[in-house]
């Protein structure tokens, strides 16, 4: 069955006449009745009772009808609907978003999305940075933004870092470290630890932090962040955190030096996996979008590269 002679079909049940049916369709009117002949034959028998001016249904024709009309207006949603989609019209793009990444670091890239395509719907979803790299592959989204602690990286997926920063020890104003610019590594030996339990460098940092000569007493967990905060400002104990998402006013954060961390925030999709144009748009902006102050990483760092190369270039010509 196919879906011009569902068409046709559908035609001559509404205007009872071949030759009308025909122009409606904008076919012969002999292309018109060898469909229908066919669409007869694999179904079984007439669909319509044809006595000269008087071409009326048959109850084979009467029975199928509302069937294949249902067929033909599926049909056309979904043809609409993947219209839609390729154009942007209305798309639903389901993005991963790591849940210690502040809102306030991706409130511009969704601003400009919404602006310039006002069909995509954005669907946040927030999670841990493992959780969404599972998903990543399995393919229940199809871009995160996130960031793994060094060698976590998987080579099936693509990533295009956005921005980095240090990671910082959070203490109440009142702690005898607040009076330092930084903070070693070595200086936090014996003190009361407050853990994120979604932290990025969890598994990473713990050993450096020992191998330095820091062995921390833990004494809360808590996959929220603004718990943590409002632990560090009952003087409870100290954090560790990345820069901006220190936003408590009843704390200080200091750099961590000897050794120093940072976190590099990606964009991550799954690598020659095909991606809507939804996924294409929400890259590009991605990249025209400043994070933090600064054009995203993957820019400057090409930037970089194309400059690196035109000196090499010029120095070679000079030569």
């Amino acid at each position: 069955m196919e879906m011009h002679q569902i068409r046709y079909f559908l035609a001559v049940a509404e205007v009872l006449n071949f030759t009308r049916a025909a122009e409606r369709c904008n076919v012969t009117q002999p292309s018109l009745t060898r469909a229908i002949k066919l669409l007869e034959e694999e179904l079984g028998g007439p669909l319509f009772h044809r006595e000269r001016a008087n071409t009326h249904l048959s109850e084979l024709g009467k029975m199928v009808r509302p069937y294949l009309m249902q067929v033909y207006q599926q049909t056309q949603t979904v043809k609409q609907q993947a219209i839609n989609f390729t154009r942007l019209e209305r798309s639903v793009l389901k993005l991963g978003m790591m849940c210690t990444v502040s809102p306030t670091h991706l409130i511009d890239l969704v601003v400009a999305v919404q602006t310039r395509h006002q069909g995509i719907e954005l669907q946040l979803v927030d999670a841990s940075a493992n959780a969404l790299q599972e998903r990543l592959i399995n393919g229940d989204l199809e871009v995160a933004l996130y960031c793994l602690a060094v060698g976590q990286q998987d080579e099936r997926l693509h990533y295009l870092p956005l921005f980095r920063e240090q990671f910082m020890i959070v203490i109440h104003p009142g702690h005898k470290l607040a009076s330092q610019n930084a903070i070693r590594v070595k200086d936090l030996d014996g003190e009361r630890y407050l853990n994120r339990i979604n932290c990025e460098m969890n598994g990473y940092a713990g050993p450096i932090w020992r191998e330095h000569g820091a062995t921390c007493k833990m004494v809360y967990r808590s996959e929220r962040d603004d718990w943590i905060l409002a632990m560090i400002a009952a003087g409870l104990g100290f954090g560790f955190m990345p820069e901006h998402s220190v936003n408590h006013p009843g704390v200080v954060a200091r750099p961590m030096i000897d050794p120093e961390f940072w976190r590099e925030v990606n964009l991550v999709t799954v690598r020659g996996r095909p991606h809507s144009p939804a996924v294409g748009a929400f890259v590009r902006e991605a990249m025209r979008t400043q994070w933090l102050g600064q054009p995203a990483l993957a820019v400057r760092r090409t930037a970089e590269k194309a400059q690196a190369l035109d000196d090499a270039d010029t120095l070679g010509d000079g030569q």
